[in-house]
């Protein structure tokens, strides 16, 4: 039980952020995308918890339910899990930078220029980050193989 509440922590924290961000993407000024990519911190502490708890819960399910060393989907799921905690932290880099400056374009007159513009939309890394997140519970609810 305590996996499956990490993965919710997860993949809430997720999609959490994923709207903060489109709704910042598409904020007329920059205090307005400063305040909604300051409202994804609480998501990527969610986040966190959700990465530490599936995990440490999933890691011991694995025993306990006796699966084999060489299973799969559990491997596949690790690896989709590195993949997505590196991507994550790239892609929380690169949004401290957007916020960082959507606050100081919000104090010097509060109008978008380009350069926000393509910050907040240059935000890849963060979007395969989610993928890996969603294909590590496409393989945890359908176990392919087992």
């Amino acid at each position: 039980m305590l996996h499956i509440t990490g993965g919710f922590f997860l993949v809430g924290g997720t999609v959490t952020a994923g709207v903060l961000t489109i709704l910042a993407q598409r904020a007329e000024r920059p205090s307005e995308s400063a305040l909604l990519l300051r409202l994804i911190k609480p998501a990527v502490i969610v986040i966190g918890v959700g990465i530490a708890s599936t995990l440490i819960f999933g890691l011991w399910l694995w025993h306990e339910l006796g699966f084999g060393i060489g299973t799969f989907w559990i491997w596949a799921s690790l690896v989709l899990w590195v993949v997505s905690s590196a991507l994550g932290g790239i892609g929380d880099k690169h949004r401290e930078r957007a916020r960082e400056l959507a606050e100081r374009l919000a104090g010097a007159g509060d109008t978008m220029t380009d350069e926000l513009r393509a910050l907040l939309r240059d935000n890849a890394v963060s979007w395969l980050a989610g993928a890996a997140t969603l294909a590590i519970l496409v393989l945890m609810i359908w176990r392919p193989g087992s």
